[in-house]
């Protein structure tokens, strides 16, 4: 058995990990890398192992980083299913078509700039017609903890990530030649006590591990402070008669902010506020959040069962087609705007960011991490000029950071976690963090399973399981 590392090592995007046994190739992740523009294109283009010898796919869940480049995995000659949750599928179904409108949209724009100069155009990473060819490859698991056979001596079973709807804990049950082991992955890890979602599960008896680290050398600011914050930001814009627009990843936190802008219109704290969902994706996935009921906690199902849920305010409206997005422009009132994505790199809310930037009266918040180098991450890390489209814009809104919507366990919540993992745990392997996060990590898993080998693996690196 042997497990190689091929993405999210040292870095927080482009989850791929590949395991051969018993002549079989098993792939977990195929996620899109999310950074500088010539980077993704050096590691998403061309699959660093070929697609046609993998023989099945397993996905924690719907997230890009982690499924953004099954169309070329497919593409380029693999033939096997994807496992993955229901509401995975479900999501995934909405997502690549996204990603690969986008990748046309980028290619398209990139290749007006390339003919002025006489250059080649280029062609997207992947186009929605491959997008829709690899879902037919998806091969739903229905429920969480039903062991599955997939390939010669391979089990999974899936337990509950808590990270976003339908996500996964990876457990694979695994026998070659007389050995067997247990090896799980962790996907991403959720924070615990979500408004939506369950509390992530533990696996137990576990031989080798897998976890991610993103957060793994710091914590968040506590969720109780959370609602109160958000309340101030959006009094203290609607003083200024100015809007609030929000980059949001369109699957998981914009439904958390939604729920979170209810509770504090229930509860009196703000007005109801016009709050506009700019995000086709959004709207296509707040869709799937209605129909897999399954997935929540008992406090959030009941909510959802009573005809005035947080997806169907009355001062809620989602934003389609494109000409109504650009209205939003003309809206003078004070308002929210909710768009994709998380950290603005692509989609709409480039648009409202350009528009409203040099406003004064405005605010952006950041409710999410972002990547190095994306505008996001240079909105959130205080600069005074950041480039949208090309051009220069001076940042003279207010910005606002909050990190406790994560949807990832901080270091705290992952050290709890990991230290509720039963097993003769022989090996684990720190990935899905940058560097810094993915050592400071390494360290505490030392203290808390010193028997174990601890690694944080390097690109292309080999273990024998």
């Amino acid at each position: 058995m042997k497990l190689t590392f091929y993405g999210a090592t040292k870095r927080t995007t482009g989850s791929k990990y590949l395991l051969e046994i018993n002549g079989q190739q098993l792939l977990l992740e195929c996620g899109l890398y999310q950074g500088r523009r010539e980077k993704s294109i050096e590691y998403s283009t061309k699959l660093p192992f070929v697609a046609s010898r993998v023989n099945a796919m397993v996905l924690s869940h719907a997230h890009i980083d982690h499924s953004g480049i099954i169309p070329v995995l497919c593409r380029d000659g693999f033939r096997g299913q994807i496992h993955c949750t229901d509401a995975t599928a479900d999501l995934c179904q909405f997502m690549l078509l996204d990603t690969a409108h986008i990748q046309e949209q980028d290619a398209a724009w990139l290749n007006k700039k390339r003919a002025k100069k006489g250059l080649p155009p280029v062609a997207p990473l992947y186009t929605q017609a491959d997008a829709t060819e690899s879902l037919k490859q998806f091969a739903p698991i229905a429920g969480y903890g039903k062991p599955t056979r997939i390939l010669d001596g391979v089990t999974v079973t899936l337990l509950d990530a808590g990270h976003i709807l339908g996500a996964a804990i990876v457990v694979l049950d695994l026998e070659e030649n007389g050995r067997r082991a247990r090896l799980v992955f962790s996907g991403d890890l959720g924070r615990g006590h979500n408004d939506l979602l369950r509390d992530p599960e533990i696996p137990q008896n576990v031989d080798y591990l897998m976890v991610e680290s993103t957060y793994g050398s710091r914590d968040h600011e506590p969720m109780t402070d959370v609602n109160q914050r958000v309340c101030d930001i959006i009094r203290h814009a609607i003083e200024k008669r100015g809007k609030i627009i929000i980059p949001s990843f369109a699957v998981g936190r914009t439904q958390q902010l939604l729920y979170t802008l209810y509770h504090l219109t229930q509860t009196g704290c703000i007005p109801p506020l016009r709050v506009f969902v700019d995000s086709p994706l959004a709207i296509n996935a707040t869709a799937v959040f209605r129909t897999h009921l399954e997935c929540y906690n008992p406090g959030f199902r009941a909510i959802m069962m009573n005809g005035s849920n947080p997806f169907s305010m009355p001062n809620l409206k989602y934003v389609g087609p494109v000409e109504d997005s650009m209205a939003i422009n003309a809206y003078r009132e004070p308002c929210i705007i909710i768009s994709a994505s998380g950290m603005a790199e692509a989609g709409r809310i480039r648009h409202h960011i350009k528009n409203n930037i040099g406003d004064p009266r405005n605010t952006i918040l950041i409710v999410g991490w972002c990547a190095a180098h994306t505008l996001g991450s240079h909105l959130a890390s205080g600069h005074k000029t950041v480039n949208i489209f090309g051009e220069a814009y001076r940042v003279r809104c207010r910005v606002e950071t909050i990190n406790a919507f994560s949807g990832h366990a901080d270091r705290t919540e992952l050290k709890a976690w990991a230290s509720q993992i039963t097993g003769n745990l022989k090996g684990i392997f720190v990935i899905h963090g940058e560097e810094e996060a993915a050592q400071a990590f390494a360290g505490t898993l030392r203290e808390l399973h010193p028997k174990a080998n601890v690694l944080v693996p390097e690109f292309q690196d080999s273990v024998e399981l």
